[in-house]
């Protein structure tokens, strides 16, 4: 492959790397369990050429799912708890937030899980097609301003490379308490080859049957904002 083509694509990234300093705790997780969980081919620098992660090797031939933005990490944990027959990536660029869920997976013991320190877009770029059986979108990033809806994570830079991972008939769940953010969810996923599995308001206004209520769900509680649970399902 030539030199142009193995070279990390420019991307913008939008959004906090880092925010207040880390206990020392969370330094030593960072230090002690991150390169153990890390999928080592997605870092640019040990795999310029690009070369597709072994999920089979990574989980033991288990089925994979993937979790994009796991905020403090309640959820993945949760869900790696209650599905030790599956292996779970999780992405987060949020080194605060990657700190926290290393914290909880020392607690909780769980050894299905894989965690990517950085862009979902990286990942994304490794990820075999067809690869991931399951993916959720927890209350992502709003981006309220209308100029900065573009940084949405529902827009074809990010759903066309999630779709191409996805299995054909698998799940990607939306979580937001955004009304606008619902709008464009239900404009922008279907194009990129789902259909939205609702067929009454329950469907939306209630959450799923293994749903573990996160931090910022219960922010949006606290200030009054409406949560809504979008399922869709990737097409043949």
């Amino acid at each position: 492959m030539s030199n142009q083509l193995s070279q990390r694509p420019h991307r913008n990234f939008y959004g906090r790397l880092k925010g207040k300093a880390l206990k020392p705790s969370q330094k030593a997780y960072l230090s002690e369990d991150l390169t153990a969980l890390s999928p080592g081919a997605v870092d640019w620098h040990t795999n310029p050429e690009r070369v597709p992660l072994d999920l089979a090797g990574l989980f033991d031939s288990r089925p994979v799912w993937l979790e994009i933005g796991f905020g403090g990490g309640e959820h993945l944990v949760h869900q790696a708890e209650s599905n030790p027959d599956i292996g779970i990536i999780g992405a987060e660029p949020y080194i605060n937030g990657v700190a926290m869920l290393l914290g909880k997976i020392r607690k909780a013991g769980v050894e299905n899980l894989a965690v990517h320190p950085g862009d979902a877009r990286d990942l994304f770029d490794v990820l075999p097609e067809a690869s991931i059986s399951r993916a959720f979108l927890l209350y992502p990033d709003p981006w309220p301003k209308k100029r900065h809806h573009r940084r949405r994570f529902v827009t074809p830079e990010h759903l066309e490379p999630l779709a191409r991972a996805l299995k054909p008939g698998s799940v990607f769940r939306v979580a937001t308490d955004i009304p606008d953010y619902v709008r464009q969810t239900l404009e922008e996923v279907p194009r990129a080859g789902f259909e939205w599995l609702a067929e009454g308001p329950k469907d939306w206004r209630e959450p799923w049957g293994d749903w573990i209520s996160t931090r910022y769900e219960q922010k949006a509680l606290r200030e009054c904002r409406t949560p809504h649970y979008l399922t869709f399902r990737r097409k043949d």
